[in-house]
Protein backbone atom coordinates (compact mmCIF):
# COMPACT_ATOMS: atom_id res chain seq x y z
CA UNK A 1 0.00 0.00 0.00
CA UNK A 2 1.44 3.62 -0.87
CA UNK A 3 0.87 5.16 2.59
CA UNK A 4 0.60 9.01 0.56
CA UNK A 5 -1.92 7.71 -1.86
CA UNK A 6 -3.68 4.83 -0.99
CA UNK A 7 -2.69 3.10 -3.79
CA UNK A 8 -2.48 -0.71 -3.40
CA UNK A 9 0.52 -2.26 -5.75
CA UNK A 10 -0.29 -6.36 -5.75
CA UNK A 11 -2.62 -7.65 -7.73
CA UNK A 12 -4.04 -11.05 -5.77
CA UNK A 13 -3.61 -13.91 -7.39
CA UNK A 14 -7.03 -14.60 -7.94
CA UNK A 15 -8.16 -11.18 -9.92
CA UNK A 16 -4.72 -12.13 -12.08
CA UNK A 17 -5.95 -15.41 -13.13
CA UNK A 18 -9.20 -13.67 -13.87
CA UNK A 19 -7.47 -10.87 -16.08
CA UNK A 20 -5.65 -13.86 -17.90
CA UNK A 21 -8.69 -15.34 -18.51
CA UNK A 22 -10.44 -12.41 -19.74
CA UNK A 23 -7.27 -11.32 -22.08
CA UNK A 24 -7.19 -14.92 -23.43
CA UNK A 25 -10.48 -15.44 -24.65
CA UNK A 26 -10.73 -11.93 -25.76
CA UNK A 27 -7.65 -11.00 -27.27
CA UNK A 28 -6.33 -15.22 -27.96
CA UNK A 29 -3.29 -13.57 -25.67
CA UNK A 30 -1.54 -16.05 -23.66
CA UNK A 31 -0.65 -14.62 -20.10
CA UNK A 32 0.83 -17.21 -17.93
CA UNK A 33 1.66 -16.41 -14.03
CA UNK A 34 4.96 -15.36 -15.09
CA UNK A 35 4.08 -12.28 -16.94
CA UNK A 36 1.61 -11.04 -13.60
CA UNK A 37 4.59 -8.56 -12.72
CA UNK A 38 4.48 -7.37 -16.20
CA UNK A 39 0.45 -6.61 -16.02
CA UNK A 40 0.29 -4.93 -12.60
CA UNK A 41 3.02 -2.54 -14.03
CA UNK A 42 1.70 -1.72 -17.13
CA UNK A 43 -2.21 -1.39 -15.17
CA UNK A 44 -0.85 0.65 -12.68
CA UNK A 45 -0.69 3.77 -15.40
CA UNK A 46 -4.58 3.37 -15.58
CA UNK A 47 -5.12 3.67 -12.12
CA UNK A 48 -3.43 6.36 -11.55
CA UNK A 49 -4.86 8.05 -14.32
CA UNK A 50 -8.39 7.18 -13.30
CA UNK A 51 -7.60 7.84 -9.30
CA UNK A 52 -8.49 3.79 -8.55
CA UNK A 53 -7.17 2.66 -6.02
CA UNK A 54 -7.02 -1.23 -6.14
CA UNK A 55 -6.51 -3.76 -9.14
CA UNK A 56 -10.14 -5.09 -7.42
CA UNK A 57 -11.19 -1.86 -8.01
CA UNK A 58 -10.40 -1.18 -11.73
CA UNK A 59 -11.87 -4.78 -12.46
CA UNK A 60 -15.18 -3.77 -11.43
CA UNK A 61 -14.89 -0.82 -13.16
CA UNK A 62 -13.65 -1.90 -16.40
CA UNK A 63 -16.25 -4.62 -16.41
CA UNK A 64 -18.89 -2.23 -15.23
CA UNK A 65 -21.58 -0.65 -18.21
CA UNK A 66 -19.34 2.39 -18.01
CA UNK A 67 -16.24 1.02 -18.03
CA UNK A 68 -17.24 -1.39 -20.83
CA UNK A 69 -17.75 1.61 -22.96
CA UNK A 70 -14.99 3.82 -21.87
CA UNK A 71 -12.07 2.05 -20.44
CA UNK A 72 -12.33 -2.00 -22.26
CA UNK A 73 -10.12 -0.90 -25.50
CA UNK A 74 -8.12 1.10 -23.36
CA UNK A 75 -7.25 -2.06 -21.29
CA UNK A 76 -6.85 -3.53 -24.64
CA UNK A 77 -4.36 -0.92 -25.46
CA UNK A 78 -2.48 -1.44 -22.54
CA UNK A 79 -2.11 -5.32 -22.49
CA UNK A 80 -1.15 -5.62 -26.13
CA UNK A 81 2.84 -5.68 -27.29
CA UNK A 82 3.38 -3.30 -29.64
CA UNK A 83 7.17 -3.75 -30.86
CA UNK A 84 7.79 -2.92 -34.63
CA UNK A 85 10.38 -0.72 -36.81
CA UNK A 86 11.17 0.07 -40.38
CA UNK A 87 12.73 -2.41 -42.65
CA UNK A 88 12.79 -4.72 -39.96
CA UNK A 89 13.61 -8.75 -41.66
CA UNK A 90 14.53 -7.10 -44.57
CA UNK A 91 15.30 -10.22 -46.73
CA UNK A 92 11.71 -10.27 -46.46
CA UNK A 93 11.33 -7.46 -49.00
CA UNK A 94 13.81 -8.57 -50.98
CA UNK A 95 12.11 -11.83 -51.48
CA UNK A 96 8.86 -9.58 -52.29
CA UNK A 97 10.13 -8.15 -55.28
CA UNK A 98 12.26 -10.55 -56.55
CA UNK A 99 9.97 -13.44 -56.25
CA UNK A 100 6.33 -12.88 -54.81
CA UNK A 101 5.65 -9.65 -56.59
CA UNK A 102 6.70 -11.07 -60.40
CA UNK A 103 4.09 -14.64 -59.37
CA UNK A 104 1.48 -12.65 -58.24
CA UNK A 105 1.10 -9.44 -61.46
CA UNK A 106 1.79 -12.93 -63.70
CA UNK A 107 -1.06 -15.06 -61.65
CA UNK A 108 -3.41 -11.72 -61.93
CA UNK A 109 -2.81 -11.09 -65.56
CA UNK A 110 -5.39 -14.15 -66.19
CA UNK A 111 -8.16 -12.14 -64.84
CA UNK A 112 -9.23 -8.49 -64.05
CA UNK A 113 -7.07 -5.92 -64.14
CA UNK A 114 -6.50 -4.39 -60.72
CA UNK A 115 -4.63 -3.53 -57.73
CA UNK A 116 -2.93 -5.80 -55.71
CA UNK A 117 -3.59 -6.22 -52.25
CA UNK A 118 -1.14 -6.46 -49.22
CA UNK A 119 -2.35 -7.15 -45.89
CA UNK A 120 -0.40 -6.40 -42.61
CA UNK A 121 -2.23 -8.26 -40.56
CA UNK A 122 -1.02 -6.98 -36.77
CA UNK A 123 0.75 -3.52 -38.21
CA UNK A 124 1.12 -1.68 -34.70
CA UNK A 125 2.03 1.88 -35.39
CA UNK A 126 2.42 1.27 -39.32
CA UNK A 127 6.09 1.26 -39.80
CA UNK A 128 5.77 -2.25 -41.36
CA UNK A 129 2.77 -0.53 -43.40
CA UNK A 130 4.80 2.20 -44.79
CA UNK A 131 8.07 -0.02 -45.52
CA UNK A 132 5.38 -2.29 -47.80
CA UNK A 133 4.52 1.23 -49.39
CA UNK A 134 7.66 2.58 -49.84
CA UNK A 135 9.07 -0.85 -51.10
CA UNK A 136 6.01 -1.75 -53.62
CA UNK A 137 6.03 1.90 -55.01
CA UNK A 138 9.25 1.54 -55.58
CA UNK A 139 8.95 -1.56 -57.70
CA UNK A 140 6.15 -0.17 -59.50
CA UNK A 141 8.41 2.19 -61.29
CA UNK A 142 9.88 -1.05 -63.50
CA UNK A 143 6.74 -2.12 -64.00
CA UNK A 144 4.23 0.03 -65.90
CA UNK A 145 0.38 0.05 -65.34
CA UNK A 146 1.50 -1.87 -61.06
CA UNK A 147 -0.59 -0.74 -58.75
CA UNK A 148 -1.29 -2.09 -54.96
CA UNK A 149 -3.25 -0.81 -52.08
CA UNK A 150 -2.09 -1.79 -48.14
CA UNK A 151 -4.61 -3.15 -45.20
CA UNK A 152 -2.84 -2.61 -42.01
CA UNK A 153 -4.72 -4.33 -39.14
CA UNK A 154 -4.77 -3.69 -34.93
CA UNK A 155 -6.16 -4.16 -32.12
CA UNK A 156 -4.67 -1.41 -30.91
CA UNK A 157 -6.70 2.12 -31.30
CA UNK A 158 -3.69 4.28 -30.06
CA UNK A 159 -1.38 2.91 -32.29
CA UNK A 160 -3.78 2.87 -35.40
CA UNK A 161 -3.88 6.63 -34.79
CA UNK A 162 -0.34 6.97 -35.20
CA UNK A 163 0.17 4.86 -38.50
CA UNK A 164 -2.40 6.79 -39.90
CA UNK A 165 -1.14 10.15 -39.04
CA UNK A 166 2.47 8.58 -40.43
CA UNK A 167 4.65 10.99 -38.32
CA UNK A 168 7.64 9.30 -36.74
CA UNK A 169 10.70 10.55 -34.89
CA UNK A 170 14.26 10.90 -36.77
CA UNK A 171 15.18 8.04 -34.49
CA UNK A 172 12.66 5.34 -35.35
CA UNK A 173 13.50 6.04 -39.33
CA UNK A 174 16.51 5.32 -39.32
CA UNK A 175 16.54 1.79 -40.91
CA UNK A 176 14.67 3.58 -43.72
CA UNK A 177 17.38 3.54 -47.15
CA UNK A 178 18.79 7.16 -47.39
CA UNK A 179 17.13 7.78 -51.15
CA UNK A 180 13.69 6.11 -49.75
CA UNK A 181 13.63 8.60 -46.62
CA UNK A 182 14.70 11.65 -49.33
CA UNK A 183 11.79 10.41 -51.67
CA UNK A 184 9.14 9.34 -49.33
CA UNK A 185 9.48 11.65 -45.97
CA UNK A 186 8.48 15.06 -45.55
CA UNK A 187 10.51 16.49 -42.65
CA UNK A 188 8.65 19.20 -40.28
CA UNK A 189 8.48 22.57 -40.68
CA UNK A 190 9.05 22.96 -37.08
CA UNK A 191 13.11 21.57 -36.95
CA UNK A 192 12.91 21.65 -33.05
CA UNK A 193 10.26 18.82 -33.45
CA UNK A 194 12.72 16.03 -34.83
CA UNK A 195 9.55 14.46 -37.01
CA UNK A 196 9.07 13.74 -40.33
CA UNK A 197 6.48 12.28 -42.17
CA UNK A 198 5.10 9.99 -44.91
CA UNK A 199 4.12 11.63 -48.21
CA UNK A 200 0.56 12.05 -48.85
CA UNK A 201 0.33 9.69 -52.14
CA UNK A 202 1.80 6.87 -50.08
CA UNK A 203 -0.76 7.93 -47.27
CA UNK A 204 -3.55 7.66 -50.18
CA UNK A 205 -2.44 3.67 -50.51
CA UNK A 206 -2.69 2.46 -47.30
CA UNK A 207 -5.79 1.66 -45.16
CA UNK A 208 -5.53 1.66 -41.36
CA UNK A 209 -8.59 -0.49 -39.60
CA UNK A 210 -9.27 -2.04 -35.81
CA UNK A 211 -9.65 -5.90 -35.83
CA UNK A 212 -9.56 -8.80 -33.15
CA UNK A 213 -8.19 -11.71 -34.43
CA UNK A 214 -10.35 -13.56 -32.17
CA UNK A 215 -13.37 -11.80 -33.80
CA UNK A 216 -15.44 -15.01 -35.91
CA UNK A 217 -13.65 -14.84 -39.46
CA UNK A 218 -12.89 -11.10 -39.23
CA UNK A 219 -16.23 -10.07 -40.98
CA UNK A 220 -13.40 -8.35 -43.83
CA UNK A 221 -14.53 -8.30 -47.32
CA UNK A 222 -11.33 -7.94 -49.49
CA UNK A 223 -9.09 -10.89 -50.89
CA UNK A 224 -5.51 -10.89 -50.25
CA UNK A 225 -2.88 -11.18 -52.46
CA UNK A 226 -0.16 -11.17 -50.12
CA UNK A 227 0.23 -11.25 -45.98
CA UNK A 228 2.60 -10.16 -43.55
CA UNK A 229 1.91 -11.89 -40.40
CA UNK A 230 4.80 -11.47 -38.69
CA UNK A 231 5.96 -11.12 -35.10
CA UNK A 232 2.42 -11.73 -33.91
CA UNK A 233 2.34 -15.76 -33.52
CA UNK A 234 4.64 -15.80 -30.75
CA UNK A 235 2.06 -14.69 -28.35
CA UNK A 236 -0.71 -17.21 -29.27
CA UNK A 237 -0.81 -20.60 -28.21
CA UNK A 238 -0.83 -23.52 -30.54
CA UNK A 239 -5.03 -23.59 -30.79
CA UNK A 240 -5.25 -20.36 -31.23
CA UNK A 241 -2.45 -19.74 -33.85
CA UNK A 242 -3.93 -22.86 -35.92
CA UNK A 243 -7.64 -20.61 -35.43
CA UNK A 244 -6.72 -17.46 -36.48
CA UNK A 245 -4.20 -18.49 -39.57
CA UNK A 246 -7.20 -20.52 -40.78
CA UNK A 247 -9.61 -17.22 -40.63
CA UNK A 248 -6.50 -15.67 -42.04
CA UNK A 249 -5.92 -17.54 -45.09
CA UNK A 250 -10.08 -17.29 -45.50
CA UNK A 251 -8.83 -13.89 -47.05
CA UNK A 252 -5.84 -14.98 -49.18
CA UNK A 253 -6.16 -15.65 -52.85
CA UNK A 254 -5.50 -19.03 -53.94
CA UNK A 255 -1.90 -19.59 -54.71
CA UNK A 256 -1.92 -16.01 -52.33
CA UNK A 257 1.47 -15.50 -49.84
CA UNK A 258 1.85 -15.25 -46.15
CA UNK A 259 5.36 -13.81 -44.56
CA UNK A 260 5.49 -14.87 -40.50
CA UNK A 261 8.62 -13.84 -38.62
CA UNK A 262 11.78 -15.34 -38.60
CA UNK A 263 11.41 -16.84 -34.89
CA UNK A 264 8.16 -18.52 -35.99
CA UNK A 265 6.91 -22.15 -37.09
CA UNK A 266 3.72 -23.17 -39.05
CA UNK A 267 4.90 -27.00 -38.08
CA UNK A 268 2.16 -28.96 -37.21
CA UNK A 269 -0.75 -26.69 -37.62
CA UNK A 270 -3.55 -28.44 -39.56
CA UNK A 271 -3.91 -24.59 -41.95
CA UNK A 272 -3.70 -24.64 -46.38
CA UNK A 273 -0.45 -23.23 -46.37
CA UNK A 274 2.93 -24.94 -47.90
CA UNK A 275 6.06 -23.38 -47.18
CA UNK A 276 8.13 -21.96 -49.95
CA UNK A 277 11.14 -20.86 -48.46
CA UNK A 278 12.17 -20.02 -44.87
CA UNK A 279 8.90 -17.98 -43.04
CA UNK A 280 6.98 -17.53 -46.24
CA UNK A 281 4.02 -19.58 -47.49
CA UNK A 282 1.94 -20.02 -50.04
CA UNK A 283 -2.18 -21.12 -49.94
CA UNK A 284 -2.78 -24.43 -51.77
Amino acid sequence: MDELSGFTHTMSDKLFSRFSQFIHTELGIKMPEAKKTMLQARLQKRLRKLGIKSFDAYYDYVFSSRGMKEELHLLIDVVTTNKTEFFREPRHFDYLCQKVLPEVIHTNKAGPAKKTMLWSAGCSSGEEVYTLAMVLNSFSVTRPGFDFCILGTDICTESLEEGAAGIYTHERIEPVPVQMRKKYLLKSRDRTKNLVRIIPELRAKVIFRRLNFMSHQFSMKESMDIVFFRNVLIYFDRPTQEKVLNNICRHLKPNGYLFTGHSETLNGLDIPLTPVVSTVYRKM
